[in-house]
């Protein structure tokens, strides 16, 4: 893992934080825009060091900054979980792994495996402020299309930066 790689990683880290505390929650549970972040540094630099420390600093900093009563430690148990199974399924997609296409279905994929977790997580450990169904429809379905939207936006603009400044180890520019 390299300093780049690691700061890169950090960044994008710190612009998730942002954009999860300026997320307005309803029924004490707001779209979880920490994922695109994660997600973003998971397609950048996908090697499975840097997808568990993106992982635990995500689920860190998105349990300081939950509106979810009682939602830090089904954050911190829900992002390790969700990073593994999209880092499982983009390296599953091989020959697709790298298209527009394929990178909304895994950011729609990874937010709705992300949002059950943390909801089953959070209904065996401290409890849900309202029925289940009603919190996913609130949290996790706006999320999914938040998410997405964001990744199909944010991705190809980063994939062309690293493409042009050689940042990474070759990583996004294997294609």
């Amino acid at each position: 893992m390299n300093t780049k790689n690691l700061v890169i990683l950090a960044l994008l880290a710190g612009i998730g934080v942002v954009l999860h505390t300026i997320m307005p929650a309803s029924l004490s549970i707001k779209p979880d825009m920490m994922l695109a972040m994660m997600f973003l540094g998971i397609l950048l630099v996908p090697e499975i060091k840097s997808v568990m420390l993106m992982a635990i600093v995500t689920g860190i900093l998105t349990a300081l900054t939950t509106a979810f009563p009682g939602g830090q430690i089904p954050n911190l148990i829900d992002k390790p979980i969700t990073a593994l199974v999209f880092f499982g399924l983009f390296l599953a997609l091989k020959k697709f792994r790298y298209s527009i296409i394929s990178v909304g279905i895994l950011t729609a994929v990874g937010t709705l495996v992300s949002g059950t977790v943390f909801l089953t997580a959070a209904y065996f450990i401290v409890g849900l402020p309202g029925p289940f169904t009603a919190i996913f429809a609130v949290g996790v379905l706006p999320a999914i299309v938040i998410n997405t939207v964001v990744m199909v936006i944010v991705y190809p603009v980063a994939q062309s930066i690293f493409k042009r400044t050689k940042i990474s180890s070759g990583s996004v520019i294997q294609k």
